[in-house]
């Protein structure tokens, strides 16, 4: 039997061409030979993202052998984001960028990607299905959910009933998303003076229709209003624990170095 340890590379994609999706919501279109084979049906599912050196802008990808990673003199930035949408027949992944300006990471790399420009990727990963079946169902999220949330509505079937809540702080950032007829969407715009989350209090507001036996919830974005939604859905609307996705993408003033472990705790918590 050998006793060589299996490597794993991360996939090395090469940029295609970009458009804007709302004001501050950019998709990048990836292909590359690495992308061959990427799974078809995992559209919304995470992913993790390596994006150039910041020092030196070389981009140099990490390997893992069994439970270590070898990280490269040129040590990437690794980001989470998700996978919009993956079309296998031309071997293209769209990945939407939130946008605010050069300053991060991903958003940064994403407004000056052009021909040439390379990112690594490992993934697909997390749940699946990401929101469960049911009678009804409750989404709510932020500009950085949207991806995924845009993702789900477009594979849920045709009869799916609910509301889905998505919270931008630009109402520029409103758009057509496609989605089920009886899935109803409500945008939001933050106000930075509200002392509660305004997913949490939407949520707090809805009426769930007579007759909704099942109810599973999909929520995803800013880490306290992550938080705040999932205690609602579990302690008012008594939605079983395995029926919720509930996932902090970011939290307001931390970058994702700092909150890395933090999230997997609030992640872990019983509710």
């Amino acid at each position: 039997m050998s006793n060589e340890v299996e490597r794993v590379y991360p996939r090395l994609l090469d940029f295609v061409r970009k458009k804007y999706v709302s004001k501050n919501l950019l998709r990048v279109t990836l292909t590359g030979e690495d992308l061959i084979g990427f799974p078809e049906d995992q559209n919304g599912s995470h992913i993790k993202v390596f994006f150039p050196n910041q020092a030196s802008g070389i981009l140099q990808l990490p390997i893992r052998e069994g439970d270590k990673v070898i990280w490269p003199e040129h040590k990437p930035v690794p980001r989470a984001y998700t996978v919009r949408q993956y079309r296998a027949q031309s071997n293209e992944l769209d990945i939407d960028f939130v946008v605010h300006g050069e300053g991060t990471p991903g958003g940064g790399w994403a407004l000056k990607a052009q021909t040439g420009s390379q990112l690594g990727l490992i993934g697909p990963g997390g749940p699946d299905p990401l929101i469960e079946p049911a009678d009804w169902h409750i989404m709510a999220g932020d500009l950085s959910a949207v991806p995924a949330i845009s993702a789900i509505l477009e594979k849920m079937p045709s009869q799916a009933k609910g509301y889905v809540f998505l919270e931008v702080d630009d109402i520029e950032d409103k758009h057509d998303i496609s989605h089920p007829e009886q899935m109803v969407i409500k945008w939001l715009v933050r106000d930075p003076n509200q002392a509660q989350p305004a997913l949490a209090m939407a949520i707090k507001q809805l009426s769930v229709p007579q007759g909704a036996e099942s109810l599973s919830a999909f929520v995803a974005g800013e880490n306290e209003s992550v938080i705040a939604c999932r205690k609602i859905l579990r302690n008012e609307y008594r939605i079983a624990r395995d029926k919720i996705y509930a996932i902090p993408y970011w939290k307001r003033g931390k970058n994702e170095e700092a909150y890395h472990e933090e999230r997997h705790v609030v992640m872990d918590e019983e509710f």
